[in-house]
């Protein structure tokens, strides 16, 4: 994927959010989103995947909701007599998470009624229409693992850096080593995003509940994506956050927790702009990653292995996953046939596997399945 495909991916982030066209009378069964703040009643969804939102503002003179990464999409608000702004999205979204903020009088404002996500280079509102298959990220009466902070020194940049860490359940009762996977979020996100908006721990808990996955650790730490704007991607350098990640946080790591420090159970991945990382980082460290993932982030070419002395007879995977929108019309998120290029890795030798989530785009859906696609791949004796 070159830098210019690159800048369009991200640029066009988000915008499957709100395209679908309405082709029923909008149902008046609409709850609270399940983001909303305590006791607040808006923003709402209904039944078909429609969103009302629904903010006091009674000295504005326009207000509107900007939906999507990036705010691509707008939903714009009528005042009411109470002065209250009101309205409806024009279709129903796509199931699953959704960045949002308001757009009041020329300013960008978040919705006092919702949770906060970092997203877009700033903390966004977030919104979740209930997906059809949402009981695998669901809040289960299952062992649960513990996400943890961590502070670890990065000489390299001169600070102090943050990583999240799960470690799956019954770790700190036991004595047992696990695999690690570095696990990457988009552009505009943070080390949060996997945890948050991801509900990357309550995937693992309840595959692992279910017997589905061998239990591993996951780290998620900031990618340093954010340090250029879109317009200044021909100037990123993802060597600072590869002597970031493999220098400092994976020697950190393996000191701090009880894993199998080599490189046949270390796994990376990523989503978007993590996912690109993880193909730049991977394609020259496989002597640290035996297992690569790539959701919307490209991928990993037969010539790319040739290109790399060495990386056939390391890695023991290689996973690649989009939505299904994504792989629709001239669609700048991927090049070539992804699924040709990924299975073709089979003809030289290594494991690949192909997968696409159904009627989603680039959004957070797409990579909470992913997410559970990949985790029972890793790390197979």
């Amino acid at each position: 994927m070159n830098l210019r495909q690159v800048i369009l991916l991200l640029a066009c982030a988000g915008l499957g959010a709100g395209t679908a066209l309405a082709a029923d009378a909008i149902r008046e069964d609409f709850k609270p989103s399940t983001l909303n703040q305590p006791g607040q009643a808006f923003p709402q969804v209904n039944s078909q995947g429609y969103a009302r939102f629904r903010v006091m503002a009674p000295d504005a003179k326009s207000v509107a909701v900007s939906l999507g990464l990036g705010g691509s999409g707008g939903t714009p608000l009528a005042k009411g007599e109470d002065g209250a702004w009101t309205g409806t999205t024009a279709g129903p979204l796509d199931e699953g998470f959704h960045y949002y903020h308001l757009n009041m009088d020329g300013g960008t404002f978040n919705d006092p009624g919702t949770q906060d996500f970092y997203g877009s280079i700033r903390w966004e509102s977030g919104i979740e229409i209930p997906a059809h298959d949402q009981d695998f990220y669901a809040l289960k009466d299952v062992p649960h693992g513990t996400v943890h902070q961590v502070l670890f020194a990065s000489k390299s940049t001169g600070s102090i850096k943050r990583a999240l860490v799960y470690t799956p359940p019954g770790y700190e009762k036991g004595r047992n080593r696990y695999p690690v996977l570095y696990l990457q979020h988009g552009w505009g996100e943070d080390e949060t995003a996997w945890a948050r908006q991801g509900h990357a721990n309550l995937i693992m808990d309840n595959l692992i509940a279910e017997g589905k996955t061998r239990p591993f650790i996951i780290v998620m730490t900031y990618g340093m994506t954010n340090d250029v704007k879109i317009g200044g991607l021909a100037s990123f350098d993802v060597n600072h956050f590869q002597r970031v990640l493999v220098d400092e946080l994976v020697p950190y790591i393996d000191a701090s927790f009880r894993t199998q420090a080599d490189q046949k159970h270390r796994a990376m991945a990523g989503l978007s702009m993590g996912g690109m990382e993880t193909r730049w980082i991977t394609l020259k460290k496989f002597d640290v990653f035996s297992h690569i993932g790539l959701l919307s982030g490209g991928t990993i070419s037969p010539e790319d292995v040739m290109g790399a002395p060495g990386f056939k007879e390391k890695v023991k995977l290689v996973f690649v996953s989009y939505g299904s929108r994504e792989l629709t019309g001239n669609n700048p998120m991927r090049v070539g046939n992804p699924r040709e290029i990924t299975e073709s890795l089979q003809k030289v030798g290594i494991r690949s596997v192909f997968y696409v989530s159904p009627d989603t785009a680039h959004e957070f859906l797409s990579w909470r399945r992913s997410l559970r696609e990949l985790a029972p791949l890793l790390f197979r004796d």
